[in-house]
């Protein structure tokens, strides 16, 4: 079972009421089973970080980055949390919201050939 910081509980709830709209047109495409039959789950506590999407099955956490993530500050914090969540086994992908709305299909096929 994977650490999480209990604290961050109600921090995710209130993202997953507010998902940007990037995140809601993947999340269209990733609920209820819709890949492989695998079960996605959307903000997710891992350790001390609330991941954007979580499939426990294939180990696969998916992020969608808005702008702030591409800055030298968002670039390093990306990359310390990255580090964490690959030494706790699990893979990340990330893509840029512009690649969620301009290319959907190949943002699934991506995370269909990952789980």
């Amino acid at each position: 079972m994977l650490f999480y910081n209990i604290k961050l509980k109600e921090y995710s709830r209130r993202l997953r009421a507010d998902m940007t709209d990037a995140e809601k047109l993947l999340w269209s495409k990733l609920r209820r089973k819709q890949l492989k039959g695998f079960q996605m789950y959307r903000q997710r506590i891992i350790g001390n970080y609330i991941v954007d999407f979580y499939c426990p099955k294939a180990n696969l956490i998916i992020e969608i980055d808005g702008g702030q993530h591409y800055t030298g500050e968002g670039i390093k914090k990306d990359k310390i949390r990255d580090d964490y969540i690959k030494k706790q086994g699990i893979k990340v992908l990330r893509f840029s919201d512009k690649e969620v709305f301009g290319n959907i299909n190949g943002v699934i096929e991506m995370i269909y050939e990952n789980l």
